[in-house]
This record gives structure tokens, sequence and C-alpha cells, in this order.
């Protein structure tokens, strides 16, 4: 008797525990003790999630006040530092410098003045009285930024950006900016163009080339760097209606069009400046063919002539003028390299392929625009160049099928970029290493090499003022003391 009345006690205990935890389960509110939250109260970076057709071309602004209250009192009011390098291979678009003094080649390694890590890309700096600008990609903010730092410590003075959603193809920036006294101009890897004062860093104007010419990017994004006249930024958006554009670098306004008949695409290239038989013109190789625009006050804009007969279908080296009649085109992916002759008679030009050739047979180049210094083309040849691949090569205009020298067996570079300062050819090995060779008539010599990092695909082009060179590889930016 007495278990029967602990079992029925312990059976009422657990029915009483079971309804009360189904009658709790049923009024317990579980949003309680939630609050609403405001947008932006989670501390999210403003614009993270804009879209790529929603980019506000830069809409962020950060200084440095107490760096560039220093580099405003000392640097730019009192310095020494008038060098310019001024946009892509330089101002006069030849990838030379002359100086008027002898540069001499020490022994020991050039000093490293600073270094710099940035985001994933090749675009390199052009320098500006004692500054230095170059457009660089923030992953983890998704957005295109333009740098501002000192020539001498590399501190950065500021920076203007703004978030456009991209997915990294071989890095993100590729472009070189354009600078004068009153802009400072960069093209975007999605075709985005700003323009701002180069030492406020205030926003000037700025310009969508796919929402305003219906521009297709090409593959690996925007290659083209901005070419600068008289204040007129010269462009080649190659959209459905488009080929080439003039603005106007203080305000943006549009002044001049020509027309895309010959319906080119976007290429890497970037718009090249030329005399040809005694005519200023404005040359692109696009993808689909290669044309001259008149750069003339009186017919600015006017197409001049144009061939259709060499397509390569992808091009990055920019067009290389040999005489007032020949030019030297090339492109990767085995095209090779072509030669093309431009004639005029009056009014009336013709455009004739007059040499084309795959790359292991003569002059081509991969990535970098070959320079023409003392009537030699000195270059880097591609994979496809046969046993001098990757190789540092010379030709002569007359004759691009035969090297008149070559660089060691041991001297291969890759896609790395050089440049000429006065007989001296200064190379950066794609994996960063620096080699400095005399440039003689029927060979190359070398002076020197260092080890500058221990680099990965570094391939922006060179820049050098004062001075100062600055190389890049993928993922950093360095400035050496080299005179």
């Amino acid at each position: 008797m007495k278990e029967k009345k602990i079992i029925t006690g312990v059976t009422a205990i657990f029915i009483l525990v079971y309804v009360g935890v189904i009658i709790g389960w049923h009024l317990y509110n579980p949003f309680e003790s939630l609050t609403v939250q405001a947008p932006g109260a989670d501390n999210r970076p403003e614009g993270l999630t804009r879209t790529a057709s929603d980019v506000l071309i830069g809409e962020f602004f950060m200084n440095n006040e107490r760096a560039a209250s220093q580099l405003s009192s000392f640097n730019i009011q009192h310095s020494t530092l008038t060098g310019k390098w001024v946009r892509f291979r330089g101002d006069d678009s030849k990838n030379i410098i002359t100086l008027p003094f002898s540069l001499s080649i020490p022994s020991e390694d050039y000093p490293v003045m600073w270094s710099i890590e940035t985001g994933e890309g090749y675009a390199a700096p052009v320098i500006y009285n004692g500054r230095v600008y170059f457009l660089d990609y923030n992953e983890s903010l998704s957005s295109d930024a333009l740098l501002c730092l000192s020539l001498e410590t590399g501190q950065e003075l500021w920076r203007r950006w703004y978030r456009v959603p991209m997915k990294r193809n071989h890095g993100f920036s590729r472009t070189v900016p354009a600078i004068g006294d009153d802009y400072i101009i960069t093209i975007g890897p999605e075709g985005h163009v700003m323009c701002c004062d180069p030492i406020s860093g205030d926003l000037k104007w700025s310009l969508d080339m796919k929402k305003r010419f219906n521009t297709k990017i090409p593959d690996w994004y925007t290659g083209q760097c901005p070419y600068v006249n008289n204040n007129i930024l010269i462009l080649a958006p190659a959209g459905d209606e488009v080929l080439l554009a003039g603005l106007d670098c203080l305000s943006g306004e549009i002044l001049w069009t020509t027309p895309n008949t010959p319906k080119y695409d976007m290429s890497h290239s970037s718009v090249m400046p030329m005399t040809l038989s005694g005519k200023r013109a404005y040359v692109y190789f696009g993808k689909g063919g290669v044309c001259g625009v008149s750069a003339e006050e009186s017919d600015c804009g006017t197409m001049l002539w144009e061939t259709s007969k060499w397509r390569p279908s992808v091009i990055a080296p920019s067009p290389l003028q040999l005489s007032s009649s020949q030019i030297f085109l090339t492109a990767g992916y085995g095209a090779g390299g072509a030669m093309l002759r431009v004639d005029r008679s009056g009014n009336q030009w013709t455009a004739t392929i007059t040499d084309q050739y795959k790359p292991n047979e003569g002059l081509s180049s991969e990535q970098q625009t070959p320079i023409l210094y003392n009537n030699m083309i000195i270059g880097i040849l591609p994979a496809g160049g046969g046993g001098n691949r990757f190789k540092l090569v010379c030709y002569t205009p007359s004759n691009v099928r035969s090297p008149v020298w070559a660089s060691a067996a041991d001297e291969r570079f890759g896609f790395g970029p050089y440049i000429v300062i006065n007989n001296n050819l200064f190379v950066l090995k794609e994996d960063g290493e620096l080699f400095v060779y005399e440039i003689q008539q029927q060979s190359l010599k070398l002076l020197k090499k260092q080890r500058i990092m221990d680099g990965e695909d570094a391939w922006g082009p060179l820049a050098y003022a004062d001075g100062f060179l600055i190389v890049r590889d993928a993922h950093r930016v360095t400035c050496l003391k080299i005179n």
C-alpha cells in the first residue's frame, strides 16, 4: 500500500513538471531581449555592399594632416625636389631619361629609401615635385584608391577612394596616372576615370567609361593609361559609338570624339602620340586593329587612317614609332610582331602591314612596350621567343628579324619592366632582382645586379625622378636612391 502511494506521488509530480514545461514553452518569447538596429549600427564600412553599377567615383577621402603639414612646410615650399615623371613612359612617352650629369654606378647596393605593401596589382606611379601617386586596390574595402606619398619618406599624405566590387584576376590595378600642376588623373580597373587636385586631393570630376561610352572592359581589367596633351585628356573608350575622346582636364567636358566606325574593342594598350608625315597624331592599337587620329587643333579627333589587317586577341604593349612612316606593333599569346607603314598623299592616308611574324621569328613582346634608343629597339622576348625567350634583345628598325645582341643565357627577365637612364639600361627581373647594363652598339655590358625584393610578378613599369627609382611587384612598391 505504501509503495502504491509513492508511485502515485512520483507520477503526479512528473505530470505537474511536464505540464509546467509545456505551458512555459508556449509562454516564452525568444525575441524579448532583442533590439532594433539602425543601418550602420554594426559599424560595417559604408558602401561595402555597393554593386558594380552603383559606383560613386571618388566618394571617400582621408588626409594625413600631420604628414601633409610637414610636407607642405618643408618639401613643397622649400624642397629642391622638382623632378617629374608625369605619365606612362615619361613626359615624351619614350621611356628614356637624359640627365645633365653622368650617372655613376656604384659596386655597393643602392639604398632602399622606403617600401610599402599594396593590394595585388601592377599599377606604377607618377612623380611630381616630391610626391608619388599611384592607384591601388584594397580588397578588404572592395575599393580603388589613389594614394599620395612623400617621395623622400614614403609616408602617406592622403588617399581618395571609392567602392567598386571586383574579383581578383591576376591582380587588379594596372594603369599609370597622368599628372600636371592642376590635375592627377587615374583610370581604374573597371574603366572609372577620376580627376583630383594633386595637392589637396579634392575631387574635380569623374567619368564611368562603361556607362558613358558603353565600353567593354577587357579581360584582366583596364590596362590603358591616360595621356594628356595641352590640358586635354585623351581616352580610348572604344565603345559602341566612340573610339577616342578628348576631355578638358580641369572640367571633364568632352571636347571631341572619334566615331568607332571600325568597331574596335578596348585593349590593354595605351594611346601613343606620334608625328607621321609631318602631322601630329594619336595612335591606338585596339582589339580589332590600329588607327591614327589627328592631334592637330584644326581637325583634332578626325580619323586619318586605320587598318584591321593584323588583329591579335590580346594586346598589352603600345605602338612604337620607328620613323615618320614606320610603326612597330607587337602583342602576346603567340601573336608575335608586325611592321606598319603609314603613307600620306595630301589629305589621303594609307596604312599597310609590311611584315608579320611569330615570336620566334623576330622582335616581339608579351607585356612591356620596347624602347627605341640610338637606332636600337630594345625589348624582352616572350615565352615563344625560341632560344632567346625572356632575354633582353636588341634589333634595328631596318631588321626586326635578326637580333644584334641578346643578354646572357642566365639573364632572363620574364615580363619585367625596363627603362633607359643616360646610357644605362635598368631592368627589373620579374622576381624582384634589378640589373643595370651599359648599352653598347654591338653588345650589352652588365654593370651590377641587386636583389630588391623576393618579388612576385614584378611587372609594374619603372618610374624615375630626382635620383629616386621606384619599382613594384604584385604586392609592394619600393623606392631606391640611385644617385
